[in-house]
């Protein structure tokens, strides 16, 4: 009996950890959405909203990572999908686990954001996956994180954040393109799919 009671409190724990999770994603997704029309140069109007699709919010998708600094990295010119190159600076790696082999992503920070108090612990994940022309968008997608998400060596890498540049949805932005060091050989079946509706 006791070892049915144990049971049924962890399945009940197991169950309220996953509401909750699903709970999180859904008012980052709004939030997310919400953003698209604050900001002054978006791609997308309200009516634009209803062609935003995701995967299931799916906590497998939600990792532990160990970060590594890479302090002294010289600057360099990221190329973006118009032909411009932006800078940034390699700030650091992560370093997980994902369909059972040992991935490593770079993060980039924007040296020109970096200029800018309100933005300056701003860092940037830019990634390709197997999924890309597929379920998702074939230019990549991205992840964004603050400096305080990383703590000691230690950072949760969420794909279910991960979002479509703004070149997913309309021509004419200057989006970066994923180094090739970030070309995921595994699927991330998380975080923003393809975009609904022809541009």
């Amino acid at each position: 009996m006791k070892y049915v009671l144990l049971f049924g409190l962890t399945f009940i724990l197991a169950a309220a950890r996953a509401q909750d999770f699903e709970k999180r994603i859904a008012s980052h997704r709004q939030e997310y959405k919400e953003e698209f029309l604050k900001t002054p140069n978006s791609p997308l109007k309200e009516g634009d909203l209803t062609y935003l699709r995701f995967f299931e919010p799916d906590s497998t998708y939600r990792l532990r990572a160990k970060f590594v600094a890479t302090p002294g990295s010289e600057p360099f010119a990221m190329l973006t999908y118009s032909g411009m190159r932006k800078q940034y600076v390699k700030y650091g790696e992560l370093h997980f686990e994902l369909a059972g082999k040992e991935q490593t992503l770079n993060v980039y920070q924007s040296l020109d954001l970096r200029k800018m108090p309100q933005y300056r612990d701003y860092l940037f994940v830019p990634f390709k996956d197997l999924t890309n022309a597929q379920k998702t968008y074939g230019g990549g997608r991205y992840l964004d994180f603050r400096m305080k998400d990383i703590e000691g060596d230690n950072c949760v890498l969420d794909f279910n954040k991960a979002y479509n540049p703004y070149c997913a949805y309309s021509e004419g932005y200057n989006c970066p393109i994923p180094p090739r060091e970030n070309h995921l050989e595994a699927k991330v079946e998380a975080g923003e799919m393809n975009f609904g509706k022809e541009h």
